[in-house]
């Protein structure tokens, strides 16, 4: 029996681009050698989705669709991609075409050389704009600061697992708050990297906003990170120094121009305080509330309907 690449993909919303998407992929995995399953995951679309799915599934048994109750996120789809595939090696991506079908060939030889994570490295995303580039590449460089596990800069939704480390995933990292792509990087086993340049998107727009973007940028540090918690012995250190510099300096006015006047010496450091204090306390509540949702051990994903599954 031959060997079989299962292919996830996402949706929300991505009606104008899923005919598109099907063509360009099945004319790439109908050139290979190996054999293929089709998983789309729809992620609660509120448009026609479904229907151009459930068409495609109909017409083609290689094409199998999962449909969730309501929108869970993007990451929650991919898990569910990850969890229905049975392939020999699985590969993730968007419906919208920025991730190139054409890569498919290449993560297969990859494969092929015995690699079981690839991780794909975005070197050029036009459509982007210019902000979320720097942003991307500011988070990167930031988390790898901060975290032990060090990430490839500018990787993205599109990689590529073999099914031994589909295991892992399916069985061990089941947070209710994740990073993907992360978890992928940090099981280990011999990984590699495919440079590949993010095509236009065929349709609709990105579903990640600014707000969304920094949201998920500080769950995935505090997932991955212990560091923030820390913060305030480093601010008590510092709150120290001040108060001793402070101290000597009012010994000094005192000796010299008699009684001080510190009212707005004592007000700055107050504010400044009081700023450090509410800082540290937000971060404390947010890794509360991250350990408040994995105690709830509410689902990640409800399956609503399934197409040749």
């Amino acid at each position: 029996m031959g060997k079989k690449i299962s292919v996830v993909v996402s949706c929300y919303n991505e009606e104008l681009a899923l005919g598109q998407y099907y063509m360009e992929t099945t004319k790439v995995l109908q050139n290979i050698d190996w054999d293929y399953e089709l998983i789309f995951v729809n992620d609660g679309s509120q448009d026609g989705s479904f229907d151009i799915l459930s068409d495609l599934a109909d017409k083609n048994p290689k094409v199998k669709v999962v449909s969730f109750s309501r929108n869970f996120g993007h990451e929650a789809a991919m898990i569910a991609g990850i969890d229905y595939s049975n392939g020999d090696a699985i590969v993730c991506m968007d419906a919208d075409l920025q991730h190139p079908p054409e890569c498919i060939p290449a993560i297969l030889e990859k494969i092929e050389e015995g690699y079981d994570v690839i991780s794909m490295v975005r070197t050029k995303n036009e459509s982007a704009g210019w902000f979320k580039n720097f942003a991307s590449a500011a988070f990167y460089h930031l988390i790898n600061v901060l975290s032990d596990v060090k990430f490839e800069p500018n990787a993205s939704d599109f990689f590529a697992i073999s099914k031994k480390a589909a295991k892992i995933i399916k069985n061990n990292y089941r947070e209710k708050v994740r990073f993907l792509r992360g978890y992928v990087q940090n099981i280990g086993f011999k990984k590699t990297s495919i440079e590949y340049e993010a095509r236009d998107r065929v349709a609709g727009e990105s579903k990640y906003s600014i707000r969304k973007l920094f949201t998920f940028s500080i769950n995935t540090i505090m997932c991955f990170s212990n560091l923030p918690l820390k913060l305030g012995i480093y601010a008590g250190g510092m709150a120290g120094i001040l108060g001793l510099i402070m101290m000597a300096y009012t010994i000094w006015s005192w000796a010299k121009v008699g009684t001080p006047n510190g009212y707005a010496t004592t007000i700055v450091l107050i504010c400044f305080m009081f700023a450090v204090l509410f800082f540290l306390v937000g971060i404390i509540g947010n890794y509360i509330a991250i350990l408040f949702t994995e105690l709830k051990d509410r689902p990640i994903y409800i399956v609503g309907d399934t197409k040749n599954i």
